[in-house]
């Protein structure tokens, strides 16, 4: 035989096996070196391109495969299993690109990304979520050989899972209607990116003088940039929150105030009104009353009436709290706040209270953060999380390596060294970046076994916020509020990183939406603890950790104003709830009002109000905000068996890993918790906490 044709041979088959394990096998980890990191995120509009094309050229290919194989040589590997794989692959490509979206300074990078992004959304669309001959040949399995199958109750799990979402994904319709929905899916991928994109390219600002901005403190001013001989207030979270907090200046707040409410608007109110109007008409195709049915049947509420029971469980309690708070605040107005018959303006409410703090509990939010010192604040952090949960983390210098300067790597391994994944951290504002704090899983977390031995795949996750930069005279601080923020998205990160499972599909915090917050805000009630708070504070001046009487004043602050903060999330809750209850066509702006008037009627409403334009979690949680107050009832119902061990035990740290984050959504979060707890969850600790109890 010639030569060349055997090497040729030899190089064919060595291309397919590549390529066979690079997308069908988990013996092959997407992940295995740092360049392998850094070669996840495309550095040019070509390769953003090049990078979605591939990835669609395989999972058509792979789709193909599992379709043709005869229905009575379907096993779990080759079509249950082969499916979680496409996801595996998906999952990555799109994820970066996303990231970059959100979080790149290169325009033309982020008008490609967002480009390719609904070029892989409606390929997802035909090819795998709502692909019909896909569809039948999952089916297929499911109700003859998966049925006779030896399989564990992960597997089985995965099997009702996916064909409960193929279903809700209008699969076992009419070929015309099906096509509706297909369309209905495409346009409002298109149109939730356009309401995320306007809201993080928002250019709303005011700008003012000096003594306009009496209270804040001078580094906050210095830091500022100036357009002629005035001051420019941008409407990042840093920013707005140091104004409505601390400026003694009434006119400042309010033009504050109404700049950051009314981000994205008016474009994103017609956007929202298209989302309202298609969500609706999706639901009913598919077979639902509405989309509020549609989305909280997969969740652990089950139904929207459960939702709505249990807002109103809170509401009542939380409404008494709120008055004893608010007539507390009222009796000592300070002189730049004035009430409108009888209520407090909304651009007083937060600054009020800052007032109370500062003058009778001695507890001044400027003063506390000079204790946090960002570098040494998240170094303790993090040592928090390597002695309760055993990792370790080291930090790894890429900088320049990613989509800017600011980003950091770090590395997670478990205590025998075995490399868990990477965490990138993107901390500060800027420009066209994502305005809110929030964390991505790009690479998800997974293992397999060979030879009987488990592998490790290494993960890869991004954090991401906006806290205070350095200034000249002092290091970046994070305020105590920027402190819990970051516990909270580290949390999410961690849950992303342990909760490694063999199913792709399952990895870390693939839950169900009304559980997913709850390991992260599990981990906040850390910083409740005198013992940790002083660990993790150092005075950027004198290093000295903050004085107990503080500390004990920022713990008794968790019921300070609980009552009026539920009432807010309540608020939240029912606004996206009242969007995608019944009916096509909503007045967004009406609801508003009238749910402020009907929960938060202490504070006025203002008509300059268009909040609703730049409420990011209309996109992606839709009517599932709720799941913010439902998990953190068994966050606190957790926090309160494991704080019985020590919040620095390894041992109850490992029982959570074992048995709650380490699980990912490979079983009914109702179930974890039953078996965590050793009973059923109940709201005693949660109103507790929030002083809700006599």
């Amino acid at each position: 035989m010639n030569k060349k044709f055997i090497i040729f041979i030899l190089l064919l088959v060595g291309l397919v096996w590549v390529y066979i394990n690079k997308i069908k096998g988990y013996h092959m980890c997407k992940i295995s070196t740092l360049s392998d990191v850094v070669k996840l995120f495309p550095k040019s509009p070509n390769q953003i391109e090049d990078y979605a094309n591939e990835c669609m050229k395989i999972i058509e290919a792979e789709v193909k495969k599992i379709i043709n194989i005869p229905d009575n040589k379907r096993t779990f590997e080759n079509t249950a299993l082969a499916l979680d794989k496409i996801g595996s692959y998906y999952t990555p490509v799109y994820s970066a690109i996303y990231a970059l979206e959100v979080l790149s300074p290169d325009q033309n990078l982020r008008e490609k990304a967002h480009e390719t992004i609904l070029k892989l959304s409606n390929f997802m669309v035909d090819h795998v979520s709502n692909n019909i001959e896909l569809y039948k040949a999952f089916k297929a399995y499911a109700q003859k050989n998966g049925a006779g199958e030896d399989l564990d109750e992960i597997k089985l799990y995965f099997i009702k899972e996916t064909m409960d979402d193929f279903k809700r994904s209008g699969l076992d319709l009419p070929e015309d209607k099906l096509k509706q929905v297909k369309e209905l899916i495409k346009e409002l991928a298109a149109l939730s990116l356009a309401f995320e994109a306007n809201i993080a390219q928002s250019k709303c600002k005011i700008l003012v003088t000096k003594q306009e901005l009496a209270g804040l403190q001078e580094d906050f001013i210095n830091a500022l940039q100036k357009e002629g001989d005035k001051f420019v207030l941008g409407c990042d979270y840093p920013t707005y929150f140091a104004v409505i907090d601390n400026c003694k200046v009434e006119s400042t707040r309010k033009n504050m105030y109404i700049a950051f409410h009314n981000r994205a608007y008016p474009e994103n109110i017609e956007v929202l009104e298209k989302i309202i109007k298609k969500r609706d008409e999706l639901a009913k195709l598919i077979g639902f009353k509405n989309y509020n049915s549609m989305v909280i049947d997969s969740q652990m509420a089950k139904t929207p009436e459960n939702v709505y029971t249990f807002l109103s469980s809170l509401l009542e309690k939380a409404t008494n709290k709120a008055k004893k708070e608010v007539k507390k605040f009222m009796a000592d107005l300070p002189e730049s706040v004035k009430l409108e018959s009888g209520k407090l303006k909304p651009w007083d409410s937060r600054f009020l209270k800052e007032y109370y703090k500062k003058k009778y509990l001695n507890l001044d939010a400027q003063e506390v953060a000079k204790y946090f010192p960002m570098e040494n604040t998240i170094a303790q952090l993090l040592d928090i999380y390597q002695q309760f949960l055993s990792i370790k983390f080291k930090e790894v210098s890429l900088r320049g390596k990613f989509w800017h300067e600011d980003v950091k790597l770090i590395e997670v391994y478990n205590n025998c060294d075995v490399l868990l994944g990477y965490l990138l951290l993107d901390l500060y504002p800027r420009p066209n970046k994502f305005s809110h704090a929030a964390h991505m899983t790009i690479v998800p977390a997974t293992f397999y076994y060979k030879d009987s031995k488990k592998y490790i795949c290494p993960s890869v996750s991004v954090v991401m916020a906006n806290f205070p930069k350095a200034t000249q005279n002092c290091p970046a601080l994070l305020k105590f509020n920027d402190v819990e923020t970051f516990f909270h998205e580290f949390g999410h990160a961690l849950h992303a990183i342990l909760g490694s499972t063999e199913l792709s599909s399952f990895s870390g915090t693939t839950v169900k939406r009304d559980f997913v917050e709850m390991p992260s805000q599990m981990l906040e009630n850390w910083l409740k603890d005198k013992e940790i708070l002083q660990k993790v504070s150092k005075h950027y001046l004198t290093g000295q950790p903050l004085p107990e009487n503080i500390i004990d004043t920022i713990i008794k602050t968790e019921q300070f104003d609980s009552g009026d903060s539920v009432l807010r999330q309540i608020f939240f809750s029912r606004l996206s709830l009242a969007f995608f209850a019944n009916g096509a066509y909503k007045d967004t702006q009406r609801i508003a009002k009238d749910l402020h008037k009907e929960i938060i009627d202490h504070v006025s409403w203002s008509d300059n109000n268009h909040m609703q334009a730049s409420f990011g979690h209309l996109t992606d949680y839709g009517p599932s905000y709720y799941g913010y107050l439902w998990s953190n009832v068994f966050a606190k119902d957790l926090f309160s068996e494991i704080n019985k061990k020590g919040l620095l035990n390894p041992e109850i740290g490992q029982k959570y890993i074992n048995q709650v984050i380490g699980l990912g959504g490979s079983k009914d979060p109702n179930q974890i918790l039953v078996d965590f707890l050793s009973r059923k969850p109940n709201q005693e600790a949660y109103f507790k906490s929030l002083g809700f109890v006599d």
